[in-house]
């Protein structure tokens, strides 16, 4: 993300999440900014597919923002992020700048992978984001061996420090897969520092959940290979970090992994080549009426954190964030044809 625009130097008000634990205002307004900035990029993109700048399939994330800014935002720099092909806000979170990333899903010589990746091959090695994977589970083994070099860097090679920690996100469907399995055994044997986070949206594309696994409470299974399983609301940020909080200490201090099943809901069909038809109006309302950025913004409100007009102010400038970016990459060159072959190898 980038740096905060934000409109006043606020005091460090403490107050009580839901879950009984101290969160000041500054920690409160970073995540409903990183949230704001992840809405307002994926509406963006939405405009901009359906304006022929974007091309192949586009997966967009509204809806989803609690999650991403619940967990990511507590990571270090150090810190590993693996996403799937839903993965624009995760890069924002973990802080790539919104123009490097327009300027990626533009095709453009500027994007973060110079345009060679697009939108579901979202990476950045300077950001340790480990980049977005167009087959589902394809990037949880790239977590665990993430998260395994972090504890062999510590114990074999005696370099210092703290271990690095692996977040690795997925959706629902991804826990029927065989790679799910076999990388929570191999997490727990070793103690890996890696949390698993299953972003349950409802819907695996057009398959509903609860009629595609014999068991719909995902944490459970973490039960069978020994790790902590924990459900949490996904639609409120607060709750998402108090939890995310507890599992980044226990896999930093060596105590190993932790699955997390965040509950939450895309608020657009699964690709915007989705029409999205499967879903019942009825099912849409109710998870939109628990919109995670209307929930931040009224608990902001209800607790006197931040004034309205401020508030007002932060959007603005966020959507100028924004509609700079798209200007970036509009403005930006396309790559070469004379590196057409380039970055297919190692290079000297």
């Amino acid at each position: 993300m980038c740096k905060s625009n934000s409109p006043v130097n606020l005091p460090v008000i403490s107050t009580i999440n839901n879950d009984g634990n101290n969160i000041d205002s500054n920690t409160v307004l970073l995540l409903y900014e990183d949230m704001l900035l992840g809405r307002y990029f994926e509406d963006m993109c939405a405009q901009m597919y359906y304006r022929g700048k974007m091309f192949g399939f586009v997966h967009l994330y509204n809806g989803q923002e609690a999650v991403s800014s619940g967990v990511i935002k507590l990571l270090n720099s150090g810190d590993y992020v693996c996403s799937t092909y839903r993965d624009h806000v995760h890069a924002l979170s973990k802080g790539v700048h919104p123009k490097h990333l327009m300027a990626e899903l533009f095709g453009k010589e500027t994007g973060c992978s110079k345009g060679r990746g697009g939108s579901m091959h979202i990476f950045s090695a300077q950001h340790n984001f480990l980049g977005g994977f167009a087959f589902i589970g394809e990037g949880i083994p790239v977590a665990v061996g993430a998260a395994f070099q972090s504890m062999y860097k510590q114990q074999v090679l005696n370099q210092g420090g703290s271990l690095n920690v692996t977040v690795c996100f997925f959706g629902d469907g991804t826990t029927n897969n065989g790679q799910f399995f076999e990388c929570l055994n191999m997490s727990v044997l070793w103690k890996l520092p890696v949390i698993f986070v299953v972003e349950n949206n409802q819907w695996a594309i057009g398959m509903a959940h609860h009629r595609s696994t014999s068991l719909p409470e995902i944490h459970k299974k973490a039960q069978v290979f020994g790790l902590p399983g924990i459900e949490v609301d996904g639609m409120d940020v607060l709750a998402v970090r108090s939890v995310a909080t507890s599992a980044i200490d226990r896999a930093r201090s060596g105590h190993g992994p932790t699955l997390i099943e965040a509950l939450t809901y895309r608020f657009r069909g699964h690709s915007l080549a989705d029409p999205d038809e499967l879903r019942s109006r009825q099912e849409k309302n109710a998870w939109l009426a628990r919109d995670p950025i209307k929930r931040m913004k009224k608990y902001i409100t209800d607790h006197g954190l931040i004034s309205l007009q401020s508030l007002e102010v932060l959007e603005s400038q966020t959507k100028n964030v924004i509609n700079d970016a798209v200007n970036f990459a509009l403005s930006s060159p396309e790559p070469s044809l004379h590196d057409l072959k380039r970055y297919l190898f190692v290079e000297d």
